[in-house]
């Protein structure tokens, strides 16, 4: 067996073995995976992190296929975590998504890691964020997560990525009230995929629509003196400074995967929001937000397991306990005080 400090070294060194088995271990939450990453951590953060959402059905994995090929025409490395809903009954996940991936199966500049979301409902679990770290230290330019697409819910991909693009196809009524729902707040570009359906140009009006909305609402109320002032300056063709903080437009593109139409200009795209991150401050600022939460998600899985552990010691089992409280023996509102109360100590 590898020792933690030959396993991290060969990550580092782009093995693609040592790093399948790094996430295994991950995966299942080894002590040696801990090990691993605290090594490895320092050499993280140079990647650059694509986040890929939408119901299902919207084509994501040809979306994500695409451009993987685009990334590697142009000479870089490429990694890919695909998250699959975690099966209810047996704990396992159908991984469908590396199947539709396989023309870059042979591509040593490829790697593809299908994980399961193990019952998070943000779409994502912890595991996620320190697989994404694993890729970054064998030293991939860019990670591309796809998500498994639950809808609103899947909001934790905005906290991983960089870039986060939410995928819409014509034809599904409900993936517009989901995007009204909140998952609006997500996307940084959207992507309207299999545009030669009939529908798209509904789709974009919509989409646009509420973006118009949204960007009413947020702007800050004008006098109406500055308000007259600003619109004869804009009829008298004069240039309008605007005031605050530069904001992110997202833009809205048309794409049919299957057929690489329009996978370029999405690119370009996904590289104008870089820039403008890196312009503004602002990706420092997502790398904060990014740390925080996965900090957060590893907190309250340690403390999680502590207070299970202590309730097992000192209560029984957690069916037992469960049993009690089903029955009414139990109260679980000062059972969990109680258990909190003794980890703060």
């Amino acid at each position: 067996m590898a020792t933690t400090a030959s396993l991290s070294q060969r990550v580092l060194q782009g093995d693609v073995r040592a790093a399948s088995r790094l996430m295994r271990k991950i995966d299942d939450g080894e002590a040696q995976a801990t090990e691993a990453l605290r090594e490895l951590f320092p050499k993280t953060g140079r990647a650059y992190i694509i986040g890929i959402t939408g119901s299902p059905g919207a084509g994501k994995s040809t979306l994500t296929d695409r451009l993987i090929a685009q990334y590697r025409k142009a000479g870089k490395t490429v990694g890919v975590i695909a998250v699959d809903p975690t099966s209810p009954f047996t704990g396992g996940a159908i991984l469908g998504d590396r199947i539709r991936m396989q023309d870059h199966a042979t591509d040593p500049g490829v790697f593809i890691r299908s994980l399961a979301t193990r019952g998070n409902l943000g779409g994502l679990s912890r595991a996620t964020g320190d697989c994404i770290r694993v890729m970054d230290a064998m030293g991939r330019d860019v990670i591309i997560v796809e998500t498994v697409g639950v809808g609103q819910d899947e909001i934790d991909i905005a906290q991983m990525a960089h870039t986060t693009l939410v995928v819409t196809v014509p034809g599904m009524g409900d993936d517009i009230q989901a995007i009204k729902a909140g998952i609006l707040e997500v996307a940084d570009l959207f992507v309207v995929n299999k545009s030669d359906l009939d529908g798209a140009d509904r789709v974009v009006r919509e989409l646009r629509m509420m973006l118009e909305l949204r960007h009413a609402v947020k702007a800050p109320p004008m006098d109406h003196d500055a308000h007259h002032r600003m619109v004869l300056a804009k009829a008298e063709g004069k240039h309008v400074e605007e005031t605050g903080p530069r904001e992110w437009e997202p833009p809205i593109l048309k794409v049919v995967a299957a057929r690489d139409q329009g996978v370029s200009e999405l690119v370009k795209g996904i590289e104008e929001h870089h820039a403008f991150l890196l312009e503004t401050g602002q990706l420092k600022v997502k790398e904060r937000t990014r740390a925080a939460a996965q900090f957060v998600a590893l907190l309250r899985e340690r403390l999680l397991s502590s207070a299970l552990m202590r309730l097992e010691r000192e209560r029984g089992q957690l069916d037992e306990v469960a049993g009690r409280i089903a029955e009414r023996q139990a109260d679980p509102y000062a059972l969990a005080e109680e258990l909190a109360s003794q980890l703060a100590e």
